[in-house]
């Protein structure tokens, strides 16, 4: 069976028109106009081009043939009397005298129309994923993602950087998120952990004698989906630089970054270097976010002192943020919306204000704030109009729910958000240690391998909460992209930092042998950075769930309904790696 095509479905012009041609792909749809004349519209991976079927031999070829059966028709291209300007092969069609069904659709129904697969329940699209990809507009998200990871790949290899692969069995390593194990059938009892990061092993590079390394890098955590994080596996561009500090590391990704998503994004204009660099501290003090978005214009005000002594019981003794939104027009439904939108996202209350046309404190919590009308007026610098947002509790919960309330109203308000652009910041000096809010122990913020600003003598000599460490993360259109940091190479300065929080030197070297080891054999300054693939190109997309833009991802629940994982295994599978399941009784208490 010959099945080779002259052209593509997306291919034959004008010029083309005389020509015999063989076509493949897939049984669109057909618009049967008589026993002998019917439209049909063959579509492959390139686009999809109409052929006249015009004899009852050829219509009697696609009897009982359904929707998506796979075919070859081959046949004169001839110009057609009414265009397309539509479709790229608009101009022409082809009359076929040879139709073959190459593979069949069994089925009558399928579970969505194609084109329209988006609106389909998303348990159905994952099941069928096969079936939604071949809808256009799905594909070209995959197809989107492969270019952008081919540009990225090209422009850093452009930098300097050499792509080496590292291992997916290892060991577990404390990232930060739950393992994926691996039993081992050769040693009874142990296991190898998926990679959550390849974070110890580019390290290990870097004193190995490697200046520049990168890899697109498949990475695993056991961790709950959100809209911007897919569960079970995803992909970063992790790379790590010797002899460099933080500033290395930001000029490699100012350069490489921008341009991706100017030629590829949504919109076609992305931040150039330097990019905006924010302290932890003044992000949070200023956008109640670590991960703000630059593209709203609103910030916050505390007013802790002068909403005190109001009689309003959820202000007193708190820390209490305001964000000032000028001539906000919402009507009452928009503003009780977005009060419960905070509440869902951030678990903080909102509470608001407005002033009116007359000068007048009205709406929300307007009557308790009567007898200091004149001072709240003053201090916020009110003009009529203005709207008044407000989140109340401990600092932490008081800033949390501001910067979700900050980012709600920023989307909403006229004039207060830069919607076609992509704006990256950095965010800087993160504290190196804080108080684990289970354990109420001191613990590392971030990634214990970072090196603290001021080196041995501030683990000496400060108290661990003041310490910042060399800790960046970069944020784009209120996304985290990446986390990096300048890493700790000398083991010295490891095993005290590790002893803050409680572990010793022989607690480093049984956790990080191989990493502990290679340091003590001279190890260069380094560091890297990892920004998230999958993130990146949902932005760059415009998409709003991280899973359209991934091939086969799992759902909600991290299981892959397509393939029917996780799956239960046969008794000698688990013999083989000494495992055994243990099936507790649900009705014992």
């Amino acid at each position: 069976m010959v099945q080779s095509r002259t052209h593509n479905c997306n291919e034959l012009r004008i010029e083309n028109v005389g020509e015999k041609v063989t076509l493949v792909g897939w049984y669109d749809n057909m618009r049967k106009v008589s026993k002998n004349l019917g439209f049909l519209i063959l579509r492959d991976f390139y686009g999809v081009t109409q052929a006249v079927v015009e004899t009852e031999e050829m219509m009697d070829a696609l009897a009982g043939v359904n929707n998506e059966s796979t075919l070859s028709i081959t046949g004169t291209v001839r110009e057609r009397s009414s265009k397309n300007a539509n479709i790229a092969t608009g101009d022409i069609e082809v009359v076929p005298e040879k139709i073959e069904v190459l593979g069949k659709c069994i089925y009558n129904e399928l579970p969505f129309e194609i084109n329209r697969s988006k609106e389909a329940d998303e348990a159905a699209r994952l099941k069928y994923r096969y079936l939604d990809l071949r809808n256009p507009a799905v594909k070209e998200r995959i197809v989107l993602r492969s270019k952008i990871v081919a540009e990225l790949r090209k422009s850093m290899i452009d930098h300097d950087f050499l792509e080496i692969t590292t291992p997916i069995l290892t060991c577990s390593s404390p990232e930060g998120a739950r393992d994926y194990l691996v039993p081992s059938r050769n040693h009874p009892g142990k296991f190898y952990a998926l990679p959550q990061a390849p974070q110890q092993f580019k390290q290990i590079l870097m004193t190995s004698g490697f200046d520049r390394y990168f890899q697109i890098a498949p990475c695993f955590r056991d961790e709950d989906a959100r809209a911007d994080r897919s569960p079970g596996e995803f992909y970063q561009l992790d790379m790590e630089m010797a002899f460099a500090d933080q500033e290395d590391v930001f000029a490699v990704m100012e350069d490489v970054l921008p341009p991706v998503f100017a030629k590829y994004g949504t919109y076609h204009t992305a931040s150039s270097a330097p990019f905006k660099r924010i302290s932890f501290l003044d992000a949070m003090e200023t956008y109640g976010s670590d991960k703000p978005d630059l593209r709203i214009d609103l910030t916050l005000t505390n007013v802790s002192e002068l909403m005190q002594g109001i009689g309003f019981g959820p202000f007193d003794g708190q820390t209490v943020e305001a964000i000032v939104v000028d001539n906000f027009s919402a009507t009452r439904k928009v503003i009780d919306k977005i009060v419960a939108d905070t509440e869902v996202i951030s678990g903080q209350k909102s509470y608001w204000f407005k002033l009116d046309e007359n000068g007048e404190i009205v709406g929300g919590i307007a009557k308790f704030l009567q007898d200091k009308k004149q001072q709240v007026i003053d201090e916020l610098k009110l003009k009529s109009g203005d709207f008044v947002g407000l989140c109340a509790g401990k600092r932490s919960e008081a800033l949390k729910g501001a910067g979700v309330l900050r980012k709600l109203l920023g989307e909403v308000a006229e004039g207060h958000m830069k919607k076609d652009c992509y704006e990256f910041c950095w965010i800087v000096d993160f504290p190196m240690y804080e108080i684990g809010e289970e354990s109420g122990e001191l613990e590392f913020c971030h990634n214990p391998f970072s090196m603290p600003q001021g080196g041995m003598k501030a683990l000496e000599n400060d108290d661990p909460l003041s310490i910042m460490a060399y800790q960046y993360d970069l944020v784009c259109n209120g996304v985290e992209l990446s986390s990096g940091a300048v890493r700790n190479h000398d083991p010295e300065i490891m095993v005290k930092a590790f002893s803050l929080v409680g572990l010793g030197e022989d607690d480093v070297k049984a956790k990080f042998p191989a990493m502990y080891n290679a340091f003590c054999y001279g190890a260069p300054p380094h560091a890297g950075i990892a920004p998230g693939v999958d993130r990146m190109v949902m932005l760059i997309a415009g998409e709003e769930s991280i899973r359209e833009i991934i091939p086969f991802p799992m759902n909600k629940m991290a299981m892959d309904v397509m393939m029917g994982a996780p799956s239960a295994v046969d008794k000698k599978q688990l013999d083989d790696v000494h495992i055994a399941i243990i099936e507790e009784d649900l009705n014992n208490d």
